[in-house]
């Protein structure tokens, strides 16, 4: 049999039995995922080959969007995604732990995967699939009010009347709350902040893989800026801690910042509204990686980010994301500030 059919076959069982089979039960017999549990016993029942392709067709995305399941399961580091599936393949991508991705089919401890724009091939040692994925994808799936159009408007409260915080771009998330029915009940960088629930789309989602032209750089950006944001990058998903300015053990916005420059020489002063009035002020335009980005609220700057390139910000953001990667105008930039003079 094919291997992509085998594989749907081994998903088909899994589709049907999932939810009774603890995670332990599973066992790797002949390329198929069986169980002492009971999936084995969906072979000896009376389904033809075709049947059980047709249950794994009827199951189409079922978990959250994904039909084959796989979550990169790692010590914390980035899983590899590479283009064959070799130590040595070209690397196409990179998952942080916990990202999910479609499995499409798995050989020789390889699985190909698709996650967000990334498809290739990691490593079985760091993917879980099956019962496995679906169990602690449970606990990490996230909701979340994504924006149907450009420029839409959060508010402090849930009417028209009150202030604007920020505006957010088309495709850009926000974390859900609740739905208020006309309105939804969002965080930005863990405040509350409301957005008209006809401008959105409530959905839940799980984290994917990044692309190598995410995590790399145009040519023309000097090798400061390169090592500065590679060096900020190292510090990705580290917790957020408001008055914080450990980068491992947690710190806020300006402490992010702070700590990160402070490596490379330069001075930045401890607050976002204090660091906003150092350097050279430049437009988005003009925006390099290393460049620091600016948000505001009621006016007041409050919040500060390290622009990475590629639309791109890095940011100690909030309690639940930490150190995240966001699109750099997530919410409206108030200011841009140059503070390497190359």
């Amino acid at each position: 049999m094919a291997l992509q059919n085998r594989f749907r076959l081994m998903m088909a069982a899994v589709a049907l039995c999932v939810a009774a089979v603890p995670m332990h039960a599973f066992a790797a017999s002949d390329g198929l995922l069986l169980s002492s549990a009971g999936i084995g016993s969906i072979f000896t029942m009376e389904y033809s080959a075709e049947e059980l392709v047709a249950f794994a067709d009827a199951a189409q995305g079922a978990h959250w969007g994904y039909t084959n399941l796989g979550i990169a399961n790692t010590d914390g580091s980035n899983l590899n995604v590479r283009e064959t599936p070799s130590t040595s393949g070209k690397l196409v991508g990179k998952m942080r732990n916990h990202a999910a991705c479609e499995v499409i089919a798995i050989e020789d401890g390889w699985a190909q995967i698709k996650s967000g724009e990334v498809e290739g091939y990691c490593s079985m040692d760091y993917l879980l699939v099956g019962a496995d994925a679906v169990n602690i994808a449970k606990e990490l799936v996230e909701t979340v009010a994504i924006a149907k159009e450009n420029g839409i408007n959060v508010r402090q409260e849930p009417n028209t009347d009150s202030q604007v915080m920020t505006q957010i771009a088309k495709g850009e998330e926000l974390e859900f709350v609740e739905d208020l029915e006309d309105w939804i009940h969002v965080t930005v960088d863990d405040e509350d902040a409301y957005v008209f629930a006809e401008y959105v789309t409530v959905e839940t989602k799980l984290d994917t893989a990044i692309t190598m032209s995410e995590l790399l750089y145009g040519e023309g950006v000097s090798d400061v800026r390169v090592d500065l944001v590679e060096y900020a990058k190292g510090f990705l998903g580290n917790p957020y801690k408001y008055g914080g300015t450990s980068l491992t053990k947690g710190t806020d916005c300006s402490g992010f910042t702070q700590g990160v420059f402070k490596k490379f020489g330069i001075k930045l002063e401890r607050s976002s509204v204090a660091q906003s009035k150092n350097g050279k002020t430049i437009t988005t335009a003009d925006l390099l990686p290393g460049d620091l980005i600016f948000y505001s609220k009621n006016g007041s700057i409050n919040h500060v980010a390290i622009y990475i390139g590629g639309g791109q910000v890095i940011h100690a953001s909030n309690e639940k994301y930490g150190i995240r990667i966001s699109k750099y105008n997530y919410r409206t930039p108030t200011k841009c500030v140059r503070m390497i003079n190359d």
